[in-house]
């Protein structure tokens, strides 16, 4: 399939069937495969030097075998049909994107906000959030869904599409596979600070365009969903970019901070633990749920947005025929 055709099927396909749980998700499988090399590479009293190695040698294990069984695969269906071939790369690209399902899931969140049922927005914001949520009032509520639909926007459509537009499914599989490996052993805690740190470093670096071009995709969509400000979302994303303690994060933050004129990032606490953090427009009032509901409308633009993009890049990443 070609990749200008596969980027719009797979994004559409998405939003008919979202990510369904009783699907088997290869996002799945790669988790367990990472449980399972952790398992198996991990041993009491490692020195800091072999849990470095340890946790290196399961990413690029991880990363090359996710492309290389996902090309293995696609090349093995089109020895038989190039109709079955199609039809896997479309189901593959399908899964490797979360538009429907992070709007789901956001608007699930901001429906209970307006219904006044906190403790049923903090249930459903702990779906998507890895910050303590019990005691968020709806204010602090409306913030975090705002940083994980902005920051998610990057990692769960943008990164995707762009790895997609670039390599084809195999190259936006090897993505995803990156992307769990941070969220499983990328942690800057005691436990995976060593074994851990080759899959967040890959992660920074895997995430730094796409996290960017979301940020711009959202300075565009602001344009598109009034009341955002656009201006506002450029200013604040040039200026408060870099403020987030990751490399990656702050971008789109920033962007959404100045679309919306809300302030965004400060302290979080996650597992009891008191994590402080600099403010993204700080200029602007505290995030309140109307807020919240503009920004899964303004994600969802920006995510046409980024697809528009990615179909540009394969054209510009499919090589040309000579006359």
């Amino acid at each position: 399939m070609n990749r200008s055709t596969l980027l719009p099927a797979a994004y559409l396909l998405d939003q008919i069937a979202g990510d369904p749980e009783e699907f088997p998700h290869p996002v799945r499988l790669i988790g367990l495969a990472i449980s399972r090399g952790e398992t198996a590479l991990r041993h009491p009293d490692q020195s800091a030097a072999s849990e470095l190695f340890s946790g290196a040698a399961l990413t690029v294990a991880v990363v090359g075998s996710t492309y290389w069984l996902t090309a293995g695969l696609l090349q093995f269906m089109r020895r038989y049909s190039s109709s079955l071939g199609d039809a896997t790369e479309l189901l593959l690209g399908w899964t490797c994107l979360a538009a429907r399902n992070l709007e789901q899931e956001a608007r699930a969140v901001t429906d209970a906000l307006e219904s006044d049922d906190l403790p049923l927005a903090r249930k459903r914001l702990a779906r998507i959030v890895g910050r303590d949520t019990e005691q968020l009032d709806a204010q602090e509520i409306s913030r975090a869904v705002i940083e994980t639909v902005a920051e998610s926007a990057s990692d769960g459509i943008m990164a995707p599409l762009f790895y997609m537009a670039l390599g084809g499914v195999p190259l936006a599989m090897a993505y995803k596979a990156v992307n769990t490996l941070d969220s499983m052993i990328g942690h800057a805690d005691s436990r995976y600070f060593y074994f851990g740190k080759a899959a967040a470093r890959l992660d920074d670096a895997a995430n730094y365009i796409p996290a960017r071009l979301t940020a711009l995709s959202l300075v565009a969509a602001s344009h598109l969903v009034a009341p955002s400000d656009a201006q506002a979302a450029w200013q604040t994303w040039q200026r408060d970019g870099s403020k987030h303690k990751s490399p990656n994060a702050g971008q789109p933050e920033s962007a959404m901070a100045g679309a919306l004129h809300v302030s965004l990032g400060g302290d979080n606490t996650y597992a009891g633990e008191l994590i402080p953090a600099q403010r993204m427009g700080q200029e602007f009032p505290p995030a309140k749920p109307s807020k919240a509901v503009q920004a899964v409308r303004l994600v969802s633009v920006a995510s046409l947005v980024g697809l528009t993009l990615g179909v540009l890049l394969t054209a510009l990443a499919q090589p040309r025929k000579r006359s």
